[in-house]
């Protein structure tokens, strides 16, 4: 994840008039500098989308603030991914049986009961399997 300094940094490269926000245009100007293509209404209806309040530019907040949303969503993408390994038959949930396949794979050798154990420990609803929900939060 990229640190405050850095952020600032590219708020600074796009920022033409040094106002420390980023307009549609010069959103626009600097993308086409760097060899890209933003026409100023695509770049205006991206800013407007991107503003958190409402002065139609970017501040240094907004562009954490979008870093930190792609962030969760590559999280969440490795997360599903993950979750899939576990879930070897797709019925949607992690079984005590899965379990043991995947540790067993991952060189770890336990037993179903201690598979169900497990489970048990983060089972929020109690059906004795995981969700990716549940797969989830035992992830935090």
């Amino acid at each position: 994840m990229m640190r405050s300094e850095e952020y600032d940094r590219v708020v600074r490269y796009f920022d033409k008039d040094g106002d420390g926000k980023i307009s549609a245009s010069e959103l626009s100007h600097r993308l086409g500098q760097m060899g890209g293509k933003l026409l100023l209404n695509i770049a205006e209806v991206a800013v407007e989308a991107l503003d958190s309040n409402g002065d139609e530019l970017l501040d240094l907040e907004d562009l954490i603030k979008l870093m930190e949303e792609d962030d969760e969503e590559e999280k969440l993408k490795d997360l599903r991914q993950a979750f899939g390994m576990y879930d070897e038959d797709g019925c949607g949930f992690i079984t005590p049986k899965g379990l043991k396949k995947m540790l067993k794979k991952l060189g770890e050798s336990k037993s179903i009961d201690e598979c169900m154990v497990m489970i048990k420990h983060f089972d929020i609803n109690g059906d004795g399997v995981l969700s990716f929900e549940e797969f989830r939060v035992m992830m935090k």
